[in-house]
This record gives structure tokens, C-alpha cells and sequence, in this order.
């Protein structure tokens, strides 16, 4: 044996045991976030499958089914308006082939009567509330109701009003960024850094290449949530208009590498909420708290809260 070989086999192995014990036992080395509130239920576009996506009336019903936390997405009208919408363009979701940043929020469209569910094709939601509302008018109304708030455009005006409202409304502590792009997240965190934030998928790819490089255990993390999606509904609903091998392969690959329940055990043990996104269905349910999961984001808030709640009354109740 090679005098290189016969001190680095012995120095590997001891990483490779230091590494899997840490990841094991991870407050060793670093102390757990907070948590100001837990996210067993989160509602998807403030429960998008019940009742029209983003209205006060899907609040209203996520609310009354006892969600931890409703997701929103916020774009800023011509007069400076944060509304929460989720697209940028009217088109799906009214029918006017108009950004909202072309119009000012008083002359904002109704919703359509029905919008098909994203993650559930073929299934609509209808409601008697169509109106577009302004995120404002949300804090006012759920005034502690913790909220993940998604930044899908690179837009500091509108950044910076998000975070302005966050600390007039005193909601620093429950009110969540989240956004997919590592500039956005930058801009963000910088606008109010008292808010907790979630992982990009920049900052998410890169823990998961810490963690089967063996560095994890030795990294701090500053997020506070993982919102990540389950691979096993890519061709189901994530991909609703293909099912094409590549998609199968896809599915396959990131089942193997993101779905280790070891990494999630982990990364809860740090006092990082990992929420599944988007799961309307139980066995998909079934999937993420047994995994450890502190969470899901759903479209149909009813069906997780009777899940949660017939778990927690059994024997085999779930990580919540």
C-alpha cells in the first residue's frame, strides 16, 4: 500500500463516520431555530381547490379548517398596490389578456366563475367571492395568521412594499419569503431580514450536494424552511400534459436523491420546517410526514385537516 493511500483510507473513513454521526445528532454543533408556529397544514394560493384561488373567501374556508399557514403569491398593480395573484398576466385567471402592473387595482377584473386546479387536472373550483384582493387588506383581516409570501418577479418597488407591510402589520416573525430565484431571495432578506425565508432551488440544490458530500452536519443554514416538491407526482400532476419517458426518468432520479429521510430528519432536527408541495391526495400525504415532514402545501385544505386530524387520534399519528 501506497504511503498516501495508508493515511487517506483511515482519514476517509473517520470522515465518513464523524459525518453520519453528526448528521444523526445535529444539534451537537448547532443550535435549532425557533419556531414561532408549525406548518402541518398549509394552504396552496390560500386553498385553491375549495374555493377560488386567492380570495378572501379561500382564506376564509382555510381558516376555518385550522391551516398553520396560507401561501400567497404577490404581484404590484400600476398604482403601487401589492395584490396577491399568482400570475402576472390576467389571461387564465380572468380572461384579460393584461399584466396586473398595466392596471391600477380598482380596475382589476373579477376571477373567472371556475379555475381549474393546477396540481389536481380536471378538477374546478367555484366560489361566490371573484374578487382580486390587495395583500394589505389580508394582514388586516387574518392579523395573526402566519403566511409564506412568493416573489416571482425581480421587482424592488414591489419587495420593498411587501416588507414595509410586514413590519406596519407587526408580522416580522409570521410571515415567510419565499421566492425560487437566489437574486430575488437577495433582494428580499435585504428589504426586511427579520422575516424567516425559505431555500431556492439554488440554495436547495446546493444542501443536497452537501449533504452526500459528508459537509451538512459542519454548514450553517439561515433558512428557516424547505419547500420542496414530492417527485412521485411529476408525471401524475406537476406534468399534467406529459408523461413522456424523460418525465418517468426525471421522476425516478430525483426520487432517489431528494427523498432521503435521513437529509429531511436532519435538517428538522436544525429546526428547518421541510414542506411537501403541492399534495391533494392522502397517499400522498402518507408519503411526506413518513418521511418526517413538519408539513404539506394543499389545494384542498378539508382533506388534509380530516387526515391530520384521524392520524393524530390513531395510534400511527404522523410527525406534524
Amino acid at each position: 500500500m501506497s504511503p498516501v493511500l495508508y493515511y487517506a483510507l483511515p482519514t476517509m473513513g473517520c470522515y465518513i463516520m464523524l459525518s453520519l454521526f453528526l448528521l444523526r445528532r445535529p444539534r451537537l454543533l448547532h443550535t435549532p431555530w425557533v419556531r414561532a408556529f408549525e406548518s402541518s397544514l398549509v394552504a396552496h394560493r390560500a386553498g385553491s381547490g375549495e374555493k377560488l384561488e386567492s380570495t378572501m373567501e379561500a382564506m376564509e374556508n382555510s381558516k376555518a379548517q385550522r391551516a398553520d399557514l396560507l401561501e400567497l403569491d404577490c404581484q404590484l398593480t400600476r398604482d403601487g398596490v401589492v395584490v396577491v395573484s399568482h400570475d402576472k398576466n390576467l389571461l387564465r385567471q380572468s380572461g384579460l389578456n393584461q399584466d396586473v402592473d398595466s392596471l391600477d387595482f380598482e380596475d382589476l377584473p373579477l376571477y373567472k366563475k371556475k379555475l381549474e386546479v393546477y396540481f389536481s387536472p380536471g378538477h374546478f373550483a367555484t366560489g361566490s367571492d371573484r374578487r382580486m384582493v390587495a395583500l394589505k387588506d389580508v394582514f388586516q383581516r387574518f392579523p395573526r395568521m402566519p403566511m409564506i409570501v412568493e416573489v416571482k418577479e425581480e421587482n424592488k418597488e414591489l419587495i420593498h412594499k411587501i416588507a414595509d407591510l410586514v413590519r406596519h402589520f407587526d408580522r416580522n416573525k409570521i410571515t415567510v419569503w419565499a421566492s425560487e430565484k437566489n437574486s430575488i431571495m437577495q433582494k428580499c432578506t435585504a428589504a426586511n431580514p427579520e422575516m424567516p425565508f425559505s431555500f431556492t432551488v439554488f440554495r436547495g440544490v446546493w444542501i443536497l450536494l452537501l449533504y452526500y458530500l459528508g459537509l451538512l452536519p459542519f454548514i450553517s443554514i439561515p433558512e428557516r424552511f424547505l419547500l420542496i416538491f414530492l417527485p412521485s407526482i411529476i408525471n401524475r400532476t406537476y406534468f399534467p400534459s406529459s408523461s413522456s419517458t424523460l418525465n418517468r426518468l426525471l421522476a425516478v432520479v430525483l426520487k432517489k436523491m431528494i427523498m432521503r429521510k435521513s437529509l429531511i430528519q436532519h435538517l428538522e432536527g436544525r429546526g428547518i420546517q421541510v414542506v411537501f408541495w403541492c399534495l391533494n391526495e392522502e397517499s400522498d400525504f402518507e408519503v411526506a410526514f413518513g418521511l418526517g415532514a413538519s408539513g404539506v402545501i394543499t389545494d384542498y385544505p378539508t382533506a388534509l385537516r380530516r387526515y391530520l386530524d384521524n392520524h393524530r387520534a390513531g395510534a400511527g399519528a404522523p410527525h406534524t
